[in-house]
């Protein structure tokens, strides 16, 4: 049987959160709410690490300003569709718009586990060679570090997409999640799928796992050569924000894909956490535990009411 004939499934039916439309009025303001704040709130750190010079110049905070930027691109690719959905009964996607989706999905999720293990290699320099630190993190060298990101999260997405279309889907057609991803887009094809899922899980579950392991044993490095107790106050001061980030996105991200494709029936509430609540904390996160980018915030903020005033009168 050729390709025409078994993939005919043109369109995909999201499953969603509830069939009350009650219920989904209630969650279409909640998560209106989550990407907003996650939209001011990234934006904010964006702005203010370009209009802060201190901050420009630094190569932690120029790679906040990246992490920020991949956070919005992150909700953006699942966030607005599930507004939509809230308010559709139907939820359908078709089938082109659903692999668009499941390629950007992976490309910029990839590209943030990439970015976070730049941003742990940067605190090791920082705290460990604090006198070579300006030398070995360039600007020049954050700029191919974030490129080489973006990269490594487009080959990764390529990966899994191309494995993706390259199976027949002719029956059931309801995603069982509230956007497009390889293992729940996976169940529906009409094929044997274990060695796809196999090379998916050892993809996505390697890049994953490894990236959690590596920035674990970064932190883990940095308290072990530091041997002052306030020297080690001063490096749990500043990773620990750097900890929670990476707890909040990492720990969903190996629950989902470090697994075979099985369902659970929590798949859901643990995608929602790392799709839409961990983007709109990661702000909260840096700003309330950072005294640089509060005070860089103040100031800008300050500037931009002197300039409304003069504008006034």
């Amino acid at each position: 049987m050729d390709e025409n004939q078994t993939k005919v499934v043109r369109e995909f039916i999201l499953a969603g959160f509830s069939q009350t439309q009650s219920i989904e009025t209630g969650l279409f303001v909640l998560f209106l709410l989550f990407y907003v704040s996650t939209w001011v709130g990234n934006v904010l750190i964006m702005v203010t690490v370009v209009y802060d010079n201190h901050l420009n110049s630094s190569p932690m905070y120029f790679l906040l300003g990246n992490l920020s930027f991949l956070d919005l691109c992150y909700s953006t690719v699942t966030t607005p569709k599930l507004l939509a959905d809230f308010l559709d009964n139907e939820k359908l996607i078709p089938y082109d718009q659903c692999i668009v989706q499941l390629f950007f999905l992976h490309v910029v999720g990839a590209a943030e586990m990439f970015l976070l293990t730049v941003m742990a290699y940067d605190r090791y320099v920082a705290i460990c060679r604090p006198l070579h630190y300006t030398t070995i993190m360039s600007r020049g060298l954050c700029c191919v570090l974030v490129a080489a990101s973006w990269m490594g999260g487009f080959v990764h997405s390529t990966v899994q997409t191309i494995l993706t279309v390259r199976l027949p889907f002719c029956g059931p057609n309801q995603v069982d999640n509230f956007f497009c991803d390889v293992p729940p887009v996976i169940k529906l094809a009409c094929a044997d799928t274990f060695v796809i899922e196999l090379l998916m899980v050892s993809n996505s579950g390697l890049i994953s796992t490894s990236s959690f392991v590596v920035l674990v044993s970064s932190y883990a490095t940095i308290l072990v050569k530091i041997r002052s107790k306030e020297g080690r106050r001063k490096a749990l001061s500043t990773c620990g924000s750097h900890l929670m980030v990476v707890t909040l996105f990492f720990g969903p991200c190996i629950f989902i894909y470090a697994r075979p494709f099985s369902t659970f029936s929590v798949d859901k509430m643990v995608s929602v956490l790392y799709n839409v609540i961990t983007p709109m904390l990661n702000p909260l996160i840096y700003t309330l535990r950072n005294k640089e980018v509060k005070s860089a915030m103040r100031k800008l903020w300050d500037r931009s009411g002197l300039t409304w005033k003069k504008q006034e009168t």
